[in-house]
């Protein structure tokens, strides 16, 4: 019977069969049973069988890869005393703050007396077996190209800093240093994204070397907050995003979009509102209340020319005043100096409606004389040159931007594109109009 089965068996007694079953243990025999992981760990935590070299669990948020990949590494730094391990994070900080002290990290998974020796000054830790781990940043990937090991645990690879090809680098220089003990292995653990070093691994789904395991949040459903689990399905259920972050799921584009998902991954940056020379509120507003979503887009450049999504507010069944007054908030959380508003559906109803709201900002009516796929063309061309970035991660708004064809139609989510539309007015504001060229702006 494996370990899986044993805790099948065990969960499947009744509470007095269970309750006998603990009286007759002694308390450190208690101890030992609760901290032994493969007897609690669900069959997809567990390293699969075969030959491999890699094995990936590409799974949703709170699925339980942290706790896979340390238990994972304290099973070989425990059995291997030649081990030579390497812990590869986004940052030496995320490392540390994740796969060595984090909730379900190392320290927390070993028990007093078997717990290694971190030395931080280092970046090392060593267990009383002899096995040694050692810290990595892949956005450092020369620190990589020198030291040897036996095996390694590369967390979040789908988040590592790709820029110049560092994340890349870092993970072939690791590769070429796997070279000690018998069978060197890795296990990487991620929530998918379409960047390179996913489409990599998962490119030859019967390259005998990788064992891939899919997972999802729900997956963990047990061990996680309720509230949580609903709040999840409730705000991400239906998106994108949600089918990413949650389901686990390595999102592919489709052919033929203007946007592609690895195109809006390379563009995520961090920013502060003082970064900022121009911010302008672009509206797209609904036909009717019972009709599309609002569309409202906050973008704004700097003072080198680069532009910055900062903020979609963006919601449905909104009625004029209600837009409108959702506008007017968001100019004045921005300190925006100008609202860009579609009129084809209401001409100069649609200013006088944001001045009803005491929207104190100048207001710029665009008509939409040219089809939405031309109208975003130039703006996907600024994505792909760098220009654009945006500051955080907008669900439903990279979603429409991921279905609008460069044909002219749409096959992303919801009937019409409509956050889509007003980020394109924003940065057709900021990057292709007259005024294009920022100016010093006070705050």
């Amino acid at each position: 019977m494996t370990a899986i089965e044993r805790r099948e068996a065990l969960l499947s007694l009744d509470t007095r069969e269970s309750m006998d079953f603990l009286g007759e243990l002694s308390g450190a025999e208690r101890e030992r049973l609760q901290a032994y992981w493969p007897l609690w760990a669900r069959r997809e935590q567990m390293p699969p069988p075969g030959e491999w070299r890699i094995w990936l669990i590409c799974a949703g948020r709170g699925f339980g890869k942290t706790r896979a990949g340390a238990e994972w590494v304290r099973h070989i730094a425990e059995e291997n005393e030649e081990a030579h391990i390497a812990l590869v994070a986004r940052s030496v900080g995320e490392a540390r703050s994740v796969m060595v002290e984090g909730e379900s990290g190392l320290l927390a998974c070993h028990d007093e007396e078997d717990r290694p020796i971190f030395e931080p000054s280092l970046r090392r830790l060593s267990w009383p077996s002899g096995a040694q781990a050692t810290l990595y940043s892949a956005g450092e990937p020369e620190s990589l190209r020198g030291p040897q090991h036996s095996h390694a645990w590369c967390d979040e690879i789908a988040k590592w800093d790709n820029a110049s090809e560092r994340a890349m680098m870092a993970w072939d220089n690791l590769q070429l240093g796997l070279r000690l003990g018998e069978r060197p292995r890795i296990l990487a653990t991620t929530t998918p994204r379409a960047v390179p070093i996913m489409q990599r691994l998962m490119g030859d789904p019967s390259d005998p070397d990788i064992a891939v395991l899919r997972g999802s949040t729900y997956d963990n459903a047990e061990n996680l907050p309720q509230d949580f689990v609903r709040a999840m399905q409730r705000q991400y259920g239906q998106t994108a995003l949600g089918r990413q972050e949650l389901d686990g799921e390595l999102l592919t584009d489709v052919e033929g979009a203007l946007w592609t998902r690895s195109m809006i991954e390379r563009c995520r940056v961090p920013a502060t509102l003082e970064d900022h020379v121009r911010i302008v509120v672009a509206v797209d507003p609904p036909a009717s209340a019972r009709g599309d979503e609002c569309g409202i887009v906050v973008a704004g450049v700097t003072a080198e020319g680069q532009a910055h999504v900062l903020d979609d507010a963006s919601f449905a069944r909104a009625s004029p005043e209600q837009w409108a007054r959702k506008v007017s908030a968001v100019c004045e959380t921005w300190k925006a100096d100008r609202v860009v508003a579609e009129a084809n559906q209401g001409g100069d109803m649609v200013a006088s409606v944001l001045r009803a709201a005491d929207c104190q900002m100048p207001i710029k009516l665009v008509h939409a004389s040219r089809g939405k796929s031309a109208r975003a063309e130039p703006v996907a061309a600024l994505y792909e040159t760098g220009r654009v970035a945006h500051v955080g991660q907008f669900a439903k708004l990279e979603d429409q931007l991921c279905g609008i064809m460069a044909g002219g139609s749409y096959e992303g989510p919801g009937r019409s594109p409509d956050r889509a539309d007003a980020l394109v007015w924003a940065l057709t504001e900021l990057m292709l109009g007259r005024q294009a060229k920022p100016a010093v702006r006070q705050i």
